[in-house]
């Protein structure tokens, strides 16, 4: 196996469920977060000695992810929902089981671009500006879907039934 592989395997075997996990939080279903993965670590195999160098290779991958959820959202053959439930759901340290199933359920109720900045920003850590790269928009467009998507969630979370 070339250094290259190694190397790239590395990288999938390390980072591969969280941006499994990134993807299902940008697109709110699993076998298109599989999908979007699968195209996000195809790419970034292509560009593998130019982002390695550079460093960076999980921001690559990650602002993939976003534009390949953007791109696939415009076909119409995307719109359509699938008929039965996704049955895994996201874990996270700290929040009981369902406060973790009220906060995806909470996050699938925002508008796509609000989610994205919050996943970015507030589950990602990302900076606004990092942000702001990932999804091609200024900084302010940034931080309005981020607080809007902060207040949306705050309201459903707080209703007693929580996003349902």
């Amino acid at each position: 196996m070339s250094t290259r592989d190694e190397q790239f395997s590395t990288f999938v075997t390390a980072r591969r469920t969280h941006l499994r996990r990134v993807a299902y939080a940008v697109c709110g279903d699993w076998h298109k977060a599989d999908d979007i993965l699968q195209t996000a670590l195809l790419k970034a195999y292509v560009a593998w000695p130019r982002i390695h160098n550079r460093g960076g290779e999980e921001a690559y991958v990650r602002r993939i992810i976003v534009r390949t959820t953007i791109d696939e959202s415009r076909r119409p053959w995307r719109r359509e929902r699938p008929g039965l439930p996704a049955e895994e759901r996201p874990t996270r340290e700290g929040l009981a089981p369902e406060e973790r199933d009220a906060l995806i359920d909470a996050l699938q109720e925002l508008p796509e671009m609000q989610r994205k900045c919050v996943v970015l920003r507030h589950w990602l850590g990302l900076s606004v500006e990092e942000t702001a790269s990932e999804l091609g928009v200024a900084t302010g467009t940034v931080k309005s879907h981020t607080s809007r998507g902060v207040a949306r969630l705050q309201d459903l979370l707080a209703t007693p039934g929580g996003a349902s």
